[in-house]
């Protein structure tokens, strides 16, 4: 599988932003799909999990309430909704593939986007 993400961009903090990440390859419906993120000088982190279906998600704390997470299975494409954006929000985004049980860690995914850049400024 091979991710393309896109989206990133300038924003002011309380705006929206919507990043995409496109799938190639005919197995895209087989692997749960995660967003992570990695601002300036910090590790990368777990931001939002989608399953293989669409039909579970799960969040970071940091950004439950605020972002959603959603796949089209047809397109070959998940998104995350950004919005109520923060300061402490700027960042690297990079989706990501897994078919693993735990997700909320870096090993556990398989394939990766090469990263789109999100800036809030305050």
């Amino acid at each position: 599988v091979q991710l393309q993400a896109s989206g990133g961009g300038l924003v002011q903090a309380g705006g929206s932003l919507r990043l995409s990440c496109a799938a190639s390859g005919r197995t895209f419906s087989s692997y749960g799909m995660a967003w992570f993120r990695q601002a300036p000088g910090k590790e990368r982190e777990f931001v939002a999990y989608i399953s293989r279906g669409g039909s579970s998600t799960y969040y970071s704390d940091s950004v439950k309430g605020r972002f959603t997470i959603s796949r089209d299975n047809t397109k070959n494409m998940v998104y995350l909704q950004m919005n109520g954006l923060k300061p402490e929000d700027t960042a690297v985004y990079y989706c990501a593939a897994t078919n693993a049980v735990i997700i909320t860690t870096t090993s556990s995914y398989l394939y990766w986007g090469q990263g789109t850049l999100v800036t809030v400024s305050s």
